[in-house]
């Protein structure tokens, strides 16, 4: 069993932490801030994250398993695609009434060059996703992406989540220092993708 936090609870749920590399470096994320949540240090000493060692720490606190289990942490979840595929199967193999929740950035389709989604289904139940903003300008503003074309894949993956029969919803965070993201042009957005809408109202402590 690994020595480091890839598992955590926060608000009663159980999230997972598989990774600390993103395609983003978002200017409101948690991880500038500070080293854990709720006291769960997330910065890992390794990315060579096994299945194995996740579902070890799940068994740890099986006592605490909620309801929903969320992959989210301070990295993007689907960089680790196959460890979160084999982990999710784990999870609806022996918690079979466990919903399936991965907040991601939305860059999966764009990082494998192929939609992924597909091989997903029966394994994630839901997605929330991190629109951002209205505009390009704005999201590379707030996201300061390193893969091109970031924008347009969210919104793309998006609108491919809905496709898939995924229950997906579009995200911004608002309130954060003098950044301004139109939620209603948002919202607007958001409906023409199909998908559910959330905001995020910035916390002082991230979460």
């Amino acid at each position: 069993m690994t020595d480091y936090n890839l598992v955590y609870i926060l608000d009663g749920k159980v999230y997972i932490n598989l990774t600390n590399s993103c395609t983003n470096k978002c200017v409101f994320c948690i991880r500038n801030i500070k080293e854990d949540v709720v006291g769960a240090n997330l910065f890992l000493n390794t990315e060579n994250v096994k299945a194995e060692d996740v579902i070890a720490q799940l068994e740890g606190i099986k006592d605490k398993l909620s309801q929903e289990i969320i992959f989210c942490g301070y990295g993007e979840p689907m960089m680790k695609l196959e460890v979160l595929k084999e982990v999710a199967k784990y999870i609806k193999e022996k918690y079979p009434r466990t919903t399936i929740r991965v907040n991601t950035n939305g860059h999966a389709n764009l990082i494998y060059k192929r939609n992924v989604l597909p091989e997903l289904k029966g394994l994630v139940d839901k997605f929330s996703i991190s629109l951002n903003g209205e505009t390009e300008e704005i999201y590379n503003k707030i996201s300061l992406p390193n893969i091109e074309n970031a924008y347009n894949g969210v919104k793309d993956f998006i609108k491919e989540a809905v496709k898939e029969g995924f229950d997906t919803t579009a995200t911004i965070v608002t309130g954060y220092k003098d950044y301004y993201v139109d939620k209603e042009k948002c919202i607007e957005i958001t409906k023409e993708l199909g998908a559910k809408f959330r905001e995020r109202p910035w916390l002082d402590n991230g979460y």
